[in-house]
């Protein structure tokens, strides 16, 4: 389809109400995004239709949300490039991804061995692999960056040698917007025989990963920051590290078979779904995938990149404003401080005039670190929102500005 910016808003119905009075501006996408009318109808239409458990069941019901599930599951793998179905896990988000992966070299690495994250990191791609430290014995080591807050990657070489096991970094910074070099981040860690795993949260929805060409060992997602439901998303596993990695929890599904003496244990992807998942929302994922390419990635990024600069040239009109995360590549996120002012104050006064930005340090404490600063202001942007709304935005932060000084 064309893009077509108003037939598009008119897809999500959110974008239609008013806070304290002012049209919605809703610029915390980084956070969650919306959702459209086609996914919102999914969710319905598999309640109302055909819920049942999958994969189970010889009934209809069963075997038509069993069919409904996989053929997302398949969605996921075309969109992605992975090159089988089964190296696409459900989750129940990115954290949920991360830390099954953590679960799983916990009982294979071993003390002096090295792992390695970024500076930039999400708390969720920070603490599991502290914890895997703590219990393994091995030793984390971070990939520093600079002051545009971008990864120093002559420092990340330094780093990387023959004990080096795990490389664990995100495509993209929730907190900066920054696009990190993963394919040469990868390229890197696999020389030395490391295996990659890439945070994708805040890339899925700005960017189509192509996993193959990537060459990743393991990326993570959630579908609600893909205009999908909360509460599901994918790990995607080579399937040579997916049998050698042991399972997550135990139960039913991820069985082979099962007696007092021993079990043995499903091959992928059940092997790393155990219970009832989130059957819902598996395929509700698969619809905002297919919504997405509908519109298409290049239109996406086009419209967002557009959206980035023309919010970055505005907002640094204004006098004492700082953005932080000023590379080159970036996707459209802007986070900003006004000297002086609390972020979290700005944040109040923006909502009373009915835009949604988020305040504090983003679940990205050391970057806050880093820039010796208690957070930022973080507006992020997605396909649907307008110019107009970056102009709002502006003369509400510059009102919040005259309040506040």
């Amino acid at each position: 389809m064309s893009f077509n910016l108003q037939k598009i808003r008119n897809d999500f119905p959110i974008l239609s109400r008013k806070i304290n009075g002012y049209p919605l501006v809703y610029l915390d996408n980084a956070a969650t995004s919306q959702k459209p009318q086609q996914v919102i109808d999914c969710i319905v239409d598999y309640y109302s239709n055909y819920n049942a458990n999958i994969h189970r069941g010889v009934h209809t019901l069963s075997q038509e949300a069993t069919d409904a599930y996989e053929a997302a599951r398949q969605k996921i793998q075309t969109h992605f490039n992975a090159k089988e179905a089964f190296e696409i896990i459900f989750t129940a988000g990115t954290t949920h991804g991360i830390n099954l992966v953590a679960s799983g070299f916990s009982e294979i690495l071993k003390k002096g061995d090295e792992i390695i994250v970024s500076a930039m990191e999400h708390h969720s791609n920070i603490v599991p692999w502290q914890m895997l430290c703590e219990k393994t014995g091995a030793i984390l080591k971070v990939i520093p960056m600079n002051e545009e807050g971008v990864l120093i990657i002559s420092e990340y070489e330094k780093l990387l040698n023959i004990k080096t096991k795990l490389v664990f970094v995100n495509h993209v910074s929730n907190a900066l917007g920054t696009i990190n070099p993963i394919a040469e981040i990868i390229e890197k860690a696999h020389r030395v025989g490391a295996a990659v795993l890439v945070d994708g949260a805040q890339s899925c929805s700005h960017i189509k990963p192509d996993f193959q060409k990537l060459d990743v060992d393991f990326y993570v997602t959630s579908a609600h920051k893909m205009c999908g439901p909360t509460g599901v998303g994918i790990l995607y596993m080579k399937e040579e590290l997916g049998n050698k990695l042991p399972p997550y929890q135990g139960g039913g599904e991820m069985i082979a078979e099962v007696t007092f003496e021993k079990t043995t244990y499903a091959g992928l992807p059940h092997k790393f779904e155990a219970g009832t998942p989130n059957i819902c929302g598996g395929i509700a994922f698969g619809a905002a995938i297919d919504y997405l390419n509908n519109i298409g990635f290049e239109a996406i990024e086009k419209h967002e990149n557009e959206l980035l600069k023309y919010a970055t040239e505005k907002l640094l009109e204004i006098d004492g404003l700082k953005i932080y995360g000023t590379g080159p590549n970036k996707t459209s996120v802007v986070s900003f401080n006004i000297e002086g002012i609390h972020p979290y104050d700005i944040g109040t006064i923006v909502d009373k005039l009915g835009i949604a930005v988020r305040t504090g340090h983003h679940c990205a404490q050391p970057i806050m670190d880093f820039y010796k600063i208690p957070g930022t202001v973080r507006a992020s942007f997605a396909f649907y929102n307008t110019l107009e709304e970056v102009d709002a935005l502006v003369n509400a932060v510059k009102k919040a500005k005259m309040m506040l000084s």
